[in-house]
């Protein structure tokens, strides 16, 4: 394609596009390097908690005379340790929504960086629950700033025909980070000094430090500088990051329908102070298709979905789930193999969630765990003392992990990086984002009160509550999730408008905003014109 030119039509517009670089590839894989040590510190509890020489340090027990039953940490303090780090993390999504608009979304994750670092010192230092509990708060909400800008700055910089499969690889990464902590734990279980759990603790950092120094060379998000009014530095950026000249009619093109796209829902926001952009975020009517109200409801609802599927009550809870079957010999074993059934299979959404698309794959995922859980929770009943029954049991939890790991754990995160416009894009990701630590952190509070034995002691049973809940996701998904596969951000907004989620995937794009609002680029009035043989 020539230097310089336009297109035939505005509907051809944005089917020009340049083609996919791995450097392309390269920036939103490093930058998916953040959901490592999310999942890490989200992963490694689960074994400490588990460990004897924790359990007496923290506990003052003697395990040579306590009886096994009651060598435990009790579930108040379990229930404290696990879901403070989620409290944390609610709150500084909240607060990166704002700072990613104010100071940039590089800015914002390399801040959380440091946060989380602070964090992690005081957890590694920690000789009693209170600075344990401090740190793990503190960590929170460097996590938080992480999870809520980290996937709404790959989805601002990702070519449009593989932005879900990039942004699923922050959901590889957060595998990557839980199998890591789980091997960690393994390998230290059994040493009989504060090593045992210091060590798991303190390897995070190594997580963060990595990140910080390779986000200081990455650039930032075209958008952010149109949303600062900073046109010619988005250029500059986009031009790095597709790799092209810097006067490419590729450029050209994406950067005028961004800007227009911004201008046209700036149009339709009302204007005004801080209190004013954040209820923006709640304006509109339920019945519209397009309002930001509607979005919002759709991104929060759609992690909270994601949460009540029920995976992190095996990642938080595993080990010590395990323990009180009774017949496994090896929890910490059982605990590291279904973090690497995890891994395994969050590849496969690379492939899927651009072939079948991101409606398809969400339906298909919660029908798969429910079955699993369902079938989890009558063994658990009828027969949970016998060790092939347990066996039985832990086979279909590793294939309700599949299901999970390939759909709904990548799934929710594309697409909440996909509906929100523009100008309230950052704070919608955050609020969705905090949605998903917030019902992490009631789901870690009240788990252990649900399951174990000193308390509800469910057990198995708890897997009825998780196929229920399974069961609202597959509705959810089917009245509620639109699909988003193979447009950009841009056309997205296009498609929510004039679309219900039912009949979104029949969508074409037929215009442009560039077109809506008139936006000529001087760079665009001379040249060749691209015809539709040519794009």
């Amino acid at each position: 394609m020539p230097g310089g030119g336009v297109v035939s039509s505005p509907a051809d517009t944005m089917r020009v596009e340049a083609p996919v670089t791995f450097k392309a590839y390269l920036m939103c894989a490093f930058a998916a390097f953040g959901g490592i040590f999310f999942g890490y510190d989200s992963g490694y509890i689960s074994g400490v908690l588990g460990m004897d020489y924790f359990i007496q340090k923290y506990e003052h027990l003697d395990p040579a005379t306590t009886p096994s039953d009651l060598f435990v940490i009790p579930s108040s303090r379990k229930s404290l340790i696990v879901s403070i780090l989620s409290a944390g993390t609610f709150f500084g999504a909240l607060i990166a929504g704002d700072l990613a608009d104010w100071f940039g979304r590089r800015t914002t994750i390399i801040s959380g960086c440091g946060i989380f670092i602070i964090g992690v010192i005081l957890q590694t230092a920690a000789n009693s629950l209170g600075l344990l509990v401090a740190g793990r708060l503190i960590a929170g909400f460097g996590i938080g700033f992480v999870s809520a800008i980290i996937v709404l700055y790959m989805s601002e910089i990702a070519p449009r025909k593989v932005r879900g499969a990039i942004v699923s690889g922050y959901q590889f990464c957060i595998t990557i980070g839980l199998m890591l902590a789980s091997c960690v734990d393994y390998a230290t279980q059994n040493r009989q000094d504060t090593g045992a759990y210091r060590i798991p603790i303190a390897l995070q950092m190594l997580w963060a430090v990595i990140l910080a120094i390779g986000l200081f060379v990455l650039p930032e998000s075209p958008r952010y500088f149109i949303r600062k009014g900073q046109k010619e530095k988005a250029r500059d950026v986009l031009a790095r990051i597709r790799g092209q000249p810097i006067d490419s009619d590729f450029v050209t093109l994406e950067l005028n329908e961004i800007d227009a796209n911004n201008q046209y829902e700036m149009m339709h926001i009302p204007q005004g102070g801080y209190f004013t952009t954040w209820l923006s975020c709640f304006s509109g009517s339920l019945w519209e298709p397009n309002s930001n109200l509607r979005r919002t409801i759709l991104g929060t609802s759609l992690q909270m979905m994601q949460q009540w599927t029920g995976v992190n009550f095996v990642f938080y809870f595993g080990t010590t789930f395990f323990k009180q079957l009774g017949t496994i010999q090896d929890p910490f074993l059982l605990s590291m193999i279904t973090t690497i059934v995890n891994v395994v299979s969050t590849p496969f959404s690379f492939y899927a969630i651009e072939k079948v698309g991101r409606r398809p794959l969400l339906l298909w995922g919660a029908l798969g765990m429910v079955v699993c859980q369902f079938i989890v929770a009558i063994i658990g009943v009828t027969d949970g003392a016998n060790p092939a029954a347990v066996s039985a049991m832990i086979a279909f939890i590793c294939i309700y992990i599949f299901f999970f790991a390939s759909t709904w754990g990548p799934g929710a995160w594309v697409v909440i990086g996909e509906i929100y416009p523009l100008p309230i894009r950052s704070r919608g990701v955050a609020l969705s984002t905090s949605s998903n630590w917030l019902w992490n952190c009631i789901i870690a509070v009240i788990t252990p009160y649900m399951v174990d034995a000193d308390k509800g002691n469910l057990g198995a049973k708890v897997f009825f509550i998780w196929g229920s809940l399974c069961t609202c996701a597959f509705i959810y998904t089917y009245f509620l999730i639109p699909e988003t596969k193979g447009l950009t951000l841009e056309q997205v907004d296009k498609m929510m408008e004039e679309t219900t989620p039912r009949t979104s995937a029949k969508w074409k794009p037929h215009s442009t905003f560039t077109a809506e609002i008139g936006l000529v680029d001087e760079k665009m009035a001379v040249g060749p014109t691209v015809t539709q043989q040519e794009v």
